[in-house]
């Protein structure tokens, strides 16, 4: 498989950088890496169109300069990439996500990832978030969900804290491979990686859902998650902005959800809400 690497500089780095990858996912790009400059975007040679970027507000917001370079990148060369931009990420006292060539840290929780392709390194504030929900929250003997998986990085910090079975679940099927690989690269056992979408949790209940996707996808399968809760289960949203939790809320409560909690960081938002 071969992908289109933009490498956005971008100044100043913040709110630019979190629109700019808020927008480019919305325009089909896959995967993301953050580093000093600014932003590489990923999007498959396939669904790459010239006029891809022309939808991007951001990139027409005098308020900010951001310059491009675009190049392809094969698949073989995606590690080489990421190594470069991957510090170990530390959330909280107790859980650190790091690659295989990173120092073994003296944690309780102790990911090793390789994300590739794959969003959601913890980097990204809403996968930090969701980190933080899940320490915070008893997940012992519990039946979990982790829908838009990405690296799968999520499900893998659930069954540690005690999940009795976790589904993860990724549209994408690079996702879907790079979840597999790490999952047994932290000798996980009691989670089933899956290929598809909201289509396959039919029959299926959870405990808890966690859902960091973007809000169309959010807004759009929010039957499908509550239909799949159990009585006083709970879902973990993240993936939009601050702006965007009202409609996320006004949907969750049509839904006969209850807010229970909100935590932001810089223009993005997690929020915790029971069935």
């Amino acid at each position: 498989m071969v992908y289109i690497e933009y490498s956005f500089k971008v100044a100043p780095l913040q709110p630019a950088s979190d629109i700019l990858i808020a927008e480019l996912g919305e325009a089909g790009f896959e995967s993301f890496v953050e580093n000093k400059e600014g932003v590489l975007a990923y999007i498959q040679k396939e669904e790459y169109e010239a006029d891809v970027l022309d939808g991007i507000k951001v990139l027409k917001n005098p308020n900010f300069k951001i310059d491009f370079e675009i190049k392809e990148i094969e698949q073989e060369n995606w590690n080489a990439t990421w190594e470069t931009n991957f510090n170990p990420i530390k959330v909280g006292s107790q859980c650190m996500v790091r690659a295989p060539f990173h120092e073994k840290p003296d944690v309780k929780y102790d990911i090793v990832i390789e994300p590739k392709m794959s969003f959601g390194t913890g980097h990204h504030e809403t996968t930090h978030m969701m980190l933080q929900f899940i320490l915070d929250t008893d997940f012992k003997e519990k039946t979990v969900l982790d829908m838009g998986s990405g690296t799968g990085v999520l499900a893998i910090l659930a069954e540690m804290r005690g999940a009795q079975a976790v589904d993860a679940i990724d549209i994408d099927n690079w996702c879907y491979l790079n979840a597999l690989e790490n999952v047994d690269r932290n000798k996980c056992t009691n989670i089933t990686v899956l290929e598809g979408g909201a289509e396959l949790l039919k029959q299926r209940r959870y405990d808890i859902i966690i859902a960091n996707i973007n809000r169309n996808i959010l807004l759009n399968d929010m039957s499908s998650y509550v239909e799949s809760l159990t009585k006083n289960g709970l879902l973990f949203l993240s993936g939009f902005y601050e702006d965007d939790h009202r409609i996320i809320d006004e949907c969750c409560v049509e839904h006969g959800l209850a807010f229970k909690k909100k935590l932001k960081k810089n223009n993005w938002v997690a929020v915790k809400y029971v069935f």
